[in-house]
């Protein structure tokens, strides 16, 4: 016999139920909710980023002050270094859990401020860098001006701390555009420059793990082994489309040795890799490679093949002149697999290795020996 009791205990119960609603299936959305789910996607990552990039700028800015006032301080009182492992510890014991106070992280903070005497330089690129970036720059750098151009090409590219550093300690300031091409007499303007400032020269393949380096199909092979660090050293939006391209000319075929597409010149790149020194022949060969590319692969819309011809070594004059006698757009370079001569003094200074400064910026204690 059932009671009014047994019928509110039941209804209870299934109103206590726990409960786990599932999904609806997209295929039920109306048709306008990709674009509104594209929409909160894009204001998601956007606040995001703001928010990093805030909290970066105001924690440059936090260390920047710091920094500031140990130098003011040092240059009133005459203090030294144990004035700084007093405040780190009293920062680290009044603010518990509290990291990046550490005595060589606060003399970095020092060495920010005296390198940027003015505060203002934190509303320009540099305030978007990470702190382990402004160490790199600080350490490997003493030019301001070549700070700056590093800030703004790691901001650029998006390289991590130790793409900057590799991109330092091969002085890509030094070879950035230098090659020789005649792009200002084959291309528009607009693409001649955007063109320019993609070539280097020399490029630096010190990723090379070569037994002859007089081999051209050897230098090919180590260069599509890694091609994620040959994607790097030939900088941002050259995209990898293969190696050896079949190209059939007439009854003849040849092969080109590497192919790329470059995003924003939007147009295939030939590079052709000698082991030699340059030869005016070899403008022609490249040339007949463009060409082929032109009429056999490009998209109607895609802009005019540009070649790179890589070598081992060059006369700069002869290839000057070499160029001047073609109408397709060809740059010319030497290729080397090691930075060999010695650094300036400004490049010379070691950098802590990435654990070192982490442990660090955590408070941790480091040994004497632990950045020689």
């Amino acid at each position: 016999m059932s009671s009014k009791y047994d019928s509110t205990d039941a209804e209870a119960n299934e109103t206590n139920r726990a409960s786990f609603p599932s999904t609806p299936d997209r295929i039920s959305m109306p048709e306008w909710y990709p674009d509104l789910l594209a929409s909160v996607a894009g204001r998601v990552a956007a606040g995001r980023s703001r928010a990093i990039a805030a909290v970066n700028s105001e924690l440059l800015a936090t260390y920047w002050a710091i920094g500031a006032d140990l130098i003011y301080r040092e240059a009133q009182e005459g203090w030294g270094t144990r004035v700084v492992l007093r405040l780190s510890a009293d920062i680290r014991g009044q603010f518990l859990g509290t990291k990046g106070y550490s005595p060589r992280n606060l003399r970095y903070m020092k060495s920010f401020a005296a390198a940027w005497p003015e505060s203002s330089i934190l509303q320009g690129s540099l305030a978007r860098l990470p702190w382990y970036h402004q160490i790199a720059l600080l350490e490997k750098l003493g030019d301001p001006a070549t700070r700056l151009w590093y800030a703004a090409a790691a901001i650029e590219n998006g390289w991590s701390r130790d793409i900057l550093v590799h991109q330092i300690d091969t002085r890509l300031h030094e070879r950035s555009g230098k090659a020789i091409t005649n792009f200002a007499a084959t291309l528009p303007p607009a693409d001649s420059d955007l063109a320019q400032q993609a070539t280097k020269d020399p490029y630096v393949f010190d990723f090379l793990a070569m037994t002859d380096r007089r081999n051209e199909r050897e230098l090919e092979t180590q260069l599509v082994t890694h091609v994620q660090k040959f994607l790097l050293e030939l900088g941002q939006g050259f995209a990898f489309v293969g190696e050896q391209v079949r190209l059939e000319i007439g009854d003849d075929e040849f092969f080109a040795d590497l192919l790329f597409y470059h995003l924003r010149l939007r147009c295939y790149v030939v590079v052709e890799l000698k082991a030699t020194a340059f030869n005016p022949g070899f403008v022609g060969q490249l040339g007949m490679y463009m060409a082929a590319v032109d009429d056999l692969l490009a998209h109607p819309d895609d802009k005019p093949t540009i070649g790179l011809l890589l070598c081992k070594t060059k006369n700069n004059v002869v290839a000057e002149y070499a160029l001047r006698s073609s109408s397709m757009p060809i740059g010319v370079a030497e290729w080397k697999d090691a930075i060999t001569d010695s650094l300036p003094e400004e490049f010379a200074s070691s950098l802590p290795t990435i654990e070192t400064i982490e442990a660090e910026l955590a408070g941790e204690e480091i040994s004497p020996d632990a950045h020689d």
